[in-house]
């Protein structure tokens, strides 16, 4: 697989220098520009498809990426150097089994003495969307699948440091589409993503919606773009655990979803706050779900140093890595197949206060419900992103749910319940927060007409 996203990388490099002869993949631009002529061009094209056809080419996506979620999933983990294989194949076919289509599309409609009004669920025309290095080919595809059944076009640029896996996520989709019946380019990208790129995309008169998915630099700069934005962006869930609960259940769903693709959905558990008279036996649930626990303050402290930087943020160079490849840093060696790393800190330490889209699961003990609901409130830091929570007790349940104002919460069950992994629901990539529109789907990426017939057709 290493060979196959060299080879990816190598033909890239050919698109975007011009290299005589070069063969880009379907959707594939030397230039933003053209990416963007490109998609103007084909979503005239797609506006004009019946919700049958736009139905037809959508069912054609999800089966190019079920049967290429394997092969998608090793070339982002190979590519980025985060997240595991296994996880990221069960985002991927939760994308193709759980995205919306264009059975999201809804009509309102008002009839009387004065007529009939319809408002309907239009296209925006083409969108720009920036996605992710931690989450590449699963949102590429979740976006285009919600935004083509939308009835738009979709040019990406995607974070470089996933190119080779979002760039074949994007040759595939546009395959798929073409084998339908569909127009080319209804989606398309930059054979080379850059900064550069992105400002383009940001400033032509041709985009008309701007749909960023990462972290809060990159919303910021879509909702100063003087564009319609919507931005999804950084969360850092707390996962409460009160005097109520299945501890032994809490225990297993707290490392089955803070360790899910080694930390890095932004909706994983982040940081545990425990009643203290159900903390030991939480601890021990969770080794025995198979987490291990650093308990010498000087090991914790040492990984510390290695996996954040001086300021106190995440090393890249640790995020999404296997909790092995964490212990390895300080000289500790446990089995390849550990899922995490728990830590017992207080409130202030930084594994707790910063998102680390790492497997570590810092544990703080707080005296009951009411601290432990005013700081999972604290900790979240106003991200409106999602929250966790076991207990037996509405009360409790409620009460957080009021005070925390999270986008997601999840009771009793591991946070990626929250996307549609055995959860109820559909899934989504691209939660916005930040921009209020929740967890997006197809019909997040219209805009409403009203349509008025006056004095007919009401048949009352």
């Amino acid at each position: 697989m290493a060979e196959v996203v060299r080879q990816v990388l190598l033909r890239l490099q050919d698109v975007e220098r011009g290299v005589p002869g070069s063969q880009a993949p379907p959707g594939v631009y030397a230039s933003m520009e053209e990416a963007i002529d490109r998609a103007t061009a084909a979503q005239k094209k797609v506006a004009r498809l019946t919700l049958a056809e736009r139905e037809k080419c959508i069912a054609a996506i999800r089966a190019a990426l079920r049967a290429h979620a394997g092969e998608l999933a090793e070339m982002a983990v190979k590519e980025t150097g985060m997240g595991r294989i296994g996880d990221k194949i069960v985002k991927n076919n939760l994308v193709a089994d759980k995205t919306p289509g264009t059975e999201d599309l809804t009509t309102e409609a008002w009839s009387g003495d004065a007529g009939l009004t319809l408002v309907e669920m239009s296209p925006f025309g083409v969108i720009g969307a920036i996605t992710p290095s931690t989450n590449p080919t699963e949102t590429v595809f979740c976006n285009a699948i919600g935004m083509f059944a939308a009835g738009n076009s979709v040019v990406f640029s995607p974070h470089p440091g996933a190119k080779a896996a979002s760039l074949r996520a994007v040759e595939l989709i546009n395959e798929a589409i073409v084998s339908a019946g569909g127009p080319e380019d209804a989606v398309t990208s930059v054979a080379e993503p850059s900064i550069e790129a992105t400002q383009v995309l940001f400033k032509h008169p041709a985009v008309r919606l701007l749909v960023a998915t990462g972290g809060p630099g990159i919303v910021h700069a879509v909702l100063s773009s003087g564009k319609k934005a919507i931005g999804a962006g950084a969360g850092n869930p707390p996962v409460v655990v009160d005097d109520t609960a299945d501890i032994e259940k809490a225990g297993h769903d707290i490392v089955a979803g803070g360790t899910f693709d080694n930390n890095l959905p932004c909706i994983a558990e982040k940081e545990i706050v425990a009643v203290e008279s159900i903390a030991d036996y939480l601890l021990f649930n969770l080794l025995k779900n198979g987490a291990v626990q650093l308990k010498d303050r000087r090991d914790i402290d040492r990984l510390a140093e290695a996996v954040l930087t001086k300021e106190g943020r995440p090393s890249r160079k640790y995020i999404g890595r296997d909790a092995a490849v964490l212990l390895k840093a300080i000289g500790k060696e446990v089995p390849p197949e550990t899922r995490g790393i728990v830590v017992e800190v207080e409130k202030e330490h930084p594994f707790v206060q910063e998102e680390l889209m790492m497997p570590i699961l810092p544990l703080v003990r707080v005296k009951d419900i009411d601290e432990a609901i005013a700081f999972a409130v604290a900790v979240e830091h106003g991200n409106r992103h999602t929250a966790i929570m076991h207990s037996k007790n509405v009360d409790h349940m409620t009460r957080l749910a009021r005070e925390i104002q999270t986008t997601i919460f999840v009771k009793n069950g591991p946070s990626y319940a929250g996307i549609g992994v055995g959860g109820e629901g559909f899934t989504t990539f691209t939660i916005a927060g930040p921009t209020g529109e929740g967890l997006t789907s197809a019909r997040t990426f219209t805009r409403k007409r009203r349509c008025v017939l006056v004095d007919a057709f009401s048949i009352r």
